[in-house]
C-alpha cells in the first residue's frame, strides 16, 4: 500500500483537475529545473511560483486551483522535486536567488509578471529581487514570509532542535545521516506540529502530502545547504530594496513568523498591504487555498490588469 492510499483524497483534487497543465524544463546553473506551467498559455498575467523548503511544486497545487485567469508557472527548487541540483552554484540564498532570476529571464515572459514565494520562497523570491539589475516584476506575493529570524520565533526551541537535527544528519556518514533525514516519524512529528486544522480528512491530506513530497531532496549537501539558508536569512534584511507593490499573506497562528512580526515587516517594504488570515499556522496553501486566492485575486485586480513596463534598475 503506498502512502498516498493510507491518507485522504485531496479536498482539491477536483478543482485542479479542471486546470489546464504543461510540463518543461530548463537548463539552468549547470542544473536541469522542472517546471509546470498551469492556466492558459496567452493569459495577461503569468504568475512565477517558489514553493518552500523541502518541498516541492505540489505544495502551492491547492492555490493554483482556486486562481483562474492566470498562467502559473512552478518549479521545482533545484535539488527539490524533480529537478536536479546545480553544479555552478551552492544551494544557498545566493545561489538560489540567482536561479531564480536565471529561470524567469529564460522563460522570456510577456505581459504581467507577477513573483509568488511561500515560507523559504518567500527568501529566495525577496533576495532575487533586492539584487540591482535585471528585468522586474510588476508586483510581488508572499504567502506565510518568514519575516523574522526562525530563532526569534514563538517555537524558538523547535528550531534549535530543527539546528541539532540537521546537524546530526551532516556528521553521520552518508547512508545514516540520509536515512536520518527521511526519518517518516521525525516528518511525521514536523507535520502534527504544523498542522492546525481540526478537520480529520484535511489533516490527513496535509500528513500525506509531507510524507509523499518531504523527503523528495536528491542528498543530503543539497537540503543541508538549504537548510543552513532557511535560518540564516529572512524576507526582513531584503524588504526596503523592494519597490514593487507586495502583498504579504500571513497565517495569525503562525509559530515560525508571529503575526507581530508580519505586521512589522510590512512597514520594511516601501509599498506593501497585509492580509492576515485566521485560523491556520504556516500552512496557509493547504488549509486556507481559497483565502490565499482571494487575497491575489483582490491584490492583482487592485493594481490593475494592463502590465507596466519591465525597467531595468536597482531592487
Amino acid at each position: 500500500m503506498t502512502s498516498t492510499t493510507r491518507y485522504a483524497a485531496s479536498p482539491y483534487g477536483e478543482a485542479l483537475g479542471r486546470v489546464p497543465v504543461r510540463h518543461a524544463e530548463l537548463p539552468l546553473l549547470g542544473g536541469m529545473t522542472r517546471y509546470w506551467d498551469y492556466g492558459h498559455a496567452d493569459a495577461g498575467t503569468t504568475v512565477v511560483l517558489v514553493h518552500g523548503f523541502r518541498g516541492d511544486h505540489h505544495g502551492l497545487e491547492p492555490v493554483v486551483a482556486q486562481l483562474s485567469d492566470l498562467r502559473l508557472i512552478s518549479p521545482d527548487l533545484p535539488g527539490f522535486g524533480e529537478s536536479t541540483p546545480m553544479t555552478e552554484r551552492d544551494h544557498d540564498i545566493d545561489g538560489y536567488s540567482q536561479w531564480l532570476r536565471a529561470f524567469v529571464a529564460a522563460l522570456g515572459l510577456e505581459g504581467r509578471v507577477v513573483l509568488l514565494g511561500h515560507s523559504f520562497g518567500s527568501i529566495v523570491v525577496s533576495a532575487a529581487l533586492a539584487e540591482a539589475g535585471g528585468s522586474r516584476p510588476d508586483s510581488v506575493v508572499l504567502v506565510n514570509p518568514i519575516g523574522q529570524p526562525a530563532l526569534a520565533g514563538p517555537r524558538g526551541l523547535l528550531t534549535r532542535l530543527a539546528i541539532f537535527y540537521y546537524w546530526l544528519a551532516a556528521v553521520l556518514p552518508e547512508r545514516l545521516g540520509f536515512a536520518l533525514l527521511r526519518n517518516r516519524l521525525i516528518v511525521r512529528v514536523m507535520s502534527e506540529a504544523m498542522a492546525k486544522t481540526r478537520n480529520r480528512g484535511l489533516r490527513s491530506w496535509i500528513h500525506g502530502q509531507h510524507e509523499s513530497y518531504f523527503s523528495a531532496f536528491s542528498d543530503r549537501r543539497v537540503v543541508l545547504q538549504a537548510f543552513r539558508a532557511s535560518v540564516a536569512h529572512d524576507v526582513s534584511e531584503y524588504a526596503a530594496r523592494i519597490p514593487e507593490p507586495t502583498l504579504l499573506v500571513a497565517a495569525i497562528d503562525d509559530d515560525i513568523t508571529p503575526i507581530e512580526a508580519e505586521r512589522r515587516l510590512r512597514g520594511l517594504f516601501p509599498d506593501a498591504r497585509l492580509v492576515e488570515v485566521p485560523d491556520v499556522g504556516h500552512l496557509i496553501h493547504y488549509e486556507k487555498p481559497a483565502e490565499a486566492a482571494h487575497a491575489i485575486e483582490a491584490f492583482l485586480s487592485e493594481q490593475g490588469r494592463a502590465p507596466r513596463t519591465h525597467a531595468e534598475g536597482t531592487a
